[in-house]
């Protein structure tokens, strides 16, 4: 039978589906033992329930425990519950305690408390502990499954130390090393384990130079770390610079995503609310929606309603030369564009950091000189425009003004408006498209009929 490769996933589901249904389960796991846990977990979410937990009983624990930790929260509930008590024991114990959490995050207290009862003592109680943290803080990242070694350790006692408390680490490649206090004193790698000399003490070689997370970090802070260190593993830590646990690259990859996503949907006036989960009822899928969109819609109503009593303000203007319209749309469109442009690089910038201090009005005064440069190109196109279209001199000249001004305007204010946001502690990806455009309109259309009025009054045209 072909790889996953050469398969295409549909094809593949249906052999499983058919030879779960027939009951060729030695077929099913000749089949299985190809695939990949993600795989697994992806086909999982498309069997039927009973076909579902079929193909689960024939996991051993250590592939149900794979996935487990890729599957959503009300499927791992699921597939829990299902479980005989021995496997399941097995099955939680081989599982990362932050997937745990993560799993349990997006349940009910009532569900919580029913899984959380499946585990041993100390698993529970400390899954529980991290709960009580902020599901988008370190805290609540972070897992309590590492090993700790002490400074005055020799390189053949921590190694043997890790040899029988290790194994169920979530890694080992980098060690965090703490006192008699527990607080946090250095780190040290596995590769410099292995070539110090045996009676070599951990004081001796470690580097002290850690850079850790308070436990109350938000995540976003604690991914943008991982990328400009490139780490692997980070160490979180209380006030007190006890170490609570760590942080493995795996959960700030997920972590990226997150942030991504929730910033493009919240630059785009909506929410993450929207993604749709498989089993969400339609009309389930159209609540999210509304909710997630229309308070935005509404602001670029009211904006809306803004920009056309400015029309109405200069109404005398517009009537004494009908052209002018024409070129509403086209100055109105540019405007927004040129915003949305300056306040998603701007955003961006924000989110890696790179907008801190005398950063932040390089940036701004970056973003109004690509304004004035765009600016200037685009006037001239819609100067010489006007003037084909009309054959007027200050027709062509009003427009290309207005044109020129609206550009460096919007490139202005798509700028700082994210900023100021950031410095008032909002989050920044919230200088939507929708507000940015409805901002950039109304000043633009302030602009374009404020030079139409004078200049037109100047030469009486």
């Amino acid at each position: 039978m072909a790889n996953l490769q050469e398969l295409e996933q549909e094809e593949l589901i249906k052999q499983l589906i058919e030879l779960l249904e027939i009951g060729a389960y030695e077929a099913v796991r000749a089949l299985d033992e190809k695939l990949h846990y993600a795989d697994r977990a992806e086909i999982m979410e498309e069997l039927s329930e009973e076909l579902r937990q079929t193909y689960f009983e024939l996991l051993d624990f250590e592939e149900a425990s794979e996935v487990l930790e890729e599957v959503g929260s009300e499927l791992f509930s699921e597939l829990i519950e299902g479980m005989d008590e021995e496997k399941r024991s097995k099955v939680i114990d081989n599982m990362s305690q932050d997937d745990i959490v993560d799993k349990l995050s997006g349940l009910t207290e009532e569900k919580q408390e029913e899984l959380l009862s499946y585990m041993d003592e100390d698993t529970a109680s400390e899954v529980e502990t991290l709960l009580e943290y902020e599901e988008d803080s370190a805290g609540g990242r972070m897992t309590k499954d590492y090993v700790t070694l002490t400074t005055e350790m020799t390189i053949d006692i921590a190694i043997e130390y890790l040899r029988q408390n290790a194994p169920g680490a979530e890694t080992i490649y980098y060690v965090f090393v703490t006192d008699e206090a527990g607080i946090l004193t250095g780190v040290i790698s596995l590769r410099q384990l292995i070539v110090a000399s045996p009676e070599t003490k951990i004081s001796e070689i470690m580097n002290e130079n850690v850079i850790s997370v308070y436990d109350d970090e938000d995540q976003e802070e604690v991914a943008r770390l991982f990328s400009k260190y490139d780490f692997m593993v980070m160490p979180v830590v209380d006030k007190e610079e006890k170490l609570k646990g760590i942080i493995t690259v795996d959960d700030i990859l997920d972590v990226i995503e997150e942030e991504a996503t929730e910033d493009i949907y919240k630059f785009a006036g909506s929410s993450d609310l929207e993604i749709y989960e498989e089993d969400d009822a339609s009309w389930l899928r159209v609540v999210r929606s509304v909710r997630s969109r229309l308070p935005w819609l509404i602001i670029t109503i009211f904006g809306g309603l803004l920009s056309g009593s400015v029309v109405a303000r200069y109404q005398g203007t517009l009537d004494a030369n009908a052209a002018l319209a024409m070129f509403m749309p086209l100055l109105a469109g540019m405007g927004g564009n040129v915003g949305t442009q300056s306040s998603t690089i701007t955003v961006r910038s924000i989110a890696v950091g790179y907008v801190e201090g005398k950063e932040a009005v390089r940036t701004f005064f970056l973003e109004v000189a690509t304004g004035f440069a765009v600016g200037l190109v685009c006037s001239v196109i819609v100067g010489l425009a006007a003037m084909l279209t009309n054959s007027s001199t200050v027709i062509s000249l009003i427009v290309g003004i207005a044109m020129f001004s609206n550009i460096v305007t919007a490139a202005a204010i798509g700028t700082l408006v994210p900023m100021i946001f950031k410095k008032l502690g909002v989050d920044p990806a919230v200088a939507s498209a929708p507000f940015i455009s409805t901002t950039v309109d109304i000043t633009g259309l302030t602009i374009y009929f404020s030079l139409a009025t004078v200049l037109i009054g100047k030469w009486m045209i």
